[in-house]
């Protein structure tokens, strides 16, 4: 009996031992996973996941590829930066960011960084669908950001702030793409002077415009209506550059249009029909109809002033 006691407690205390150790293991497991879950925060999906999974190699290595760029910023937000706070500014720049990267990330985009305002995205590496079809869901992706600003640009206005526009180019070339730096310290971007294209024509064109170079029109014109925008002699490049604006599908098809999107001063209607929901229209009616009261009102006042006027003015003659 001594003897199994002992074995017995010595079981016991080995139990515990290992129980010990296996809390530890899970507590550190789940804080690994929760700084791992941190991290990928500061680098795209597409280059942590296959390390994540595979435990694939990361060295220093590039390669030329073929890819869709594009480059983006936000129209006069320099000048905004002037006369706004620091809060506001930072409130209204991660608002804009948070909303561009939900649209980065549903078209498959590689987010590559962020610029002040701006930021950098393409298609093509490490996975790519095809030239073709990388092009245009650079194209598709670029539309949705600029119809997301006509949603933000509503809401800054109500808080105050004017005249926030997106601006977008975009080119597809050759660059050189993949990990550069050292074995200390990594970056996946790209080099190369479609790059630079890219960056130029974002810097060209108007606010609310895509503009893109011959290479993306070549691939994109079958699928989306576009306006040559002229030959721009562009920094760095010798010869003129040709450039189109991409249209927005829905501005010819009338009724049909998903977005109704007009300004005047004193006035804006913003209506995004691909957001509604079924119970919404009811609401909208009656408020659009109060809308609608209240400048027949002010109208047939402003009429009344006018005869009022007018009147004073035959009287004064006599």
């Amino acid at each position: 009996m001594a003897v199994i006691l002992c074995q017995f407690q010595y079981m016991y205390q080995e139990y515990l031992g290992y129980e010990t150790r296996a809390n530890q293991a899970v507590g550190r497991l789940s804080r690994m996973v929760s700084v791992i879950n941190k991290l990928t925060r500061f680098i795209p999906p597409q280059i942590w996941e296959p390390i994540v999974k595979s435990d694939s190699p990361v060295i220093v290595s590039n390669k030329r590829a073929k890819l869709t760029i594009m480059f983006s910023d936000i129209v006069g937000f320099t000048e905004l930066s002037d006369s706004l706070s620091s809060d506001n500014l930072a409130d209204i720049l991660n608002t804009y960011m948070h909303c561009m990267t939900l649209i980065a990330n549903k078209h498959g985009a590689v987010l590559d960084k962020f610029i002040g305002d701006g930021m950098v995205c393409f298609f093509g590496e490490p996975k790519s669908r095809g030239a073709r079809q990388d092009a245009l869901d650079c194209i598709a992706m670029a539309i949705d950001m600029r119809r997301e600003m006509r949603t933000l640009r509503q809401k800054w206005r109500l808080m105050g702030f004017e005249g926030l526009y997106i601006r977008i180019g975009i080119t597809t070339g050759y660059c050189h793409v993949g990990n550069f730096g050292s074995n200390n310290r990594l970056s996946y971007t790209l080099i190369g002077k479609e790059a630079n294209l890219a960056a130029r024509l974002e810097a060209s064109a108007d606010k609310d415009e895509i503009l893109v170079s011959e290479s993306t029109y070549d691939y994109i014109c079958h699928n989306y209506e576009c306006q040559h925008a002229g030959a721009f002699q562009l920094k760095g490049f010798d010869d003129q550059v040709n450039a189109w604006q991409v249209l927005d599908p829905d501005a010819d098809k009338g009724h049909l249009s998903k977005w109704v999107d007009h300004t005047l001063p004193g006035f804006n209607l913003h209506l995004n029909f691909k957001d509604m929901k079924d119970n919404d229209y009811q609401d909208i009616r009656a408020r659009l109809n109060f809308a609608l009261e209240r400048v027949e009102q002010e109208e047939e006042k402003l009429a009344t002033d006018i005869a009022a006027e007018c009147k004073r003015d035959n009287n004064g003659h006599k």
